[in-house]
């Protein structure tokens, strides 16, 4: 009787070769795993390794995250003399 033990590819995702480049471990992504953009992050779960694309959303996420500033702004003028008047 044989037994067919089936591989982590085979079940959820793709084998991949590791190789090294320079003084770090890299992987290649095959193209139907792409990640969009230029950086992603990459953190550990056990022996998993989890690599999530850096999304980006714009200027309106960027507003969306922004917390209200509980310091009291500085008063510019304060200190100063009054202005004169200016004849143009």
């Amino acid at each position: 009787m044989l037994w067919h033990m089936p591989h982590d590819d085979e079940t959820t995702g793709r084998r991949v070769r590791l190789f090294r480049n320079g003084r770090n471990q890299a992987v290649r992504i095959p193209r139907e795993f792409e990640l969009a953009g230029k950086e992603a992050i990459l953190r550990k779960d056990g022996d998993r390794l989890i690599i999530e694309p850096v999304t980006r959303g714009g200027l309106l996420a960027v507003l969306a995250d922004l917390r209200p500033i509980r310091e009291a702004f500085v008063d510019p003028d304060a200190g100063l003399g009054p202005l004169d008047e200016v004849e143009v």
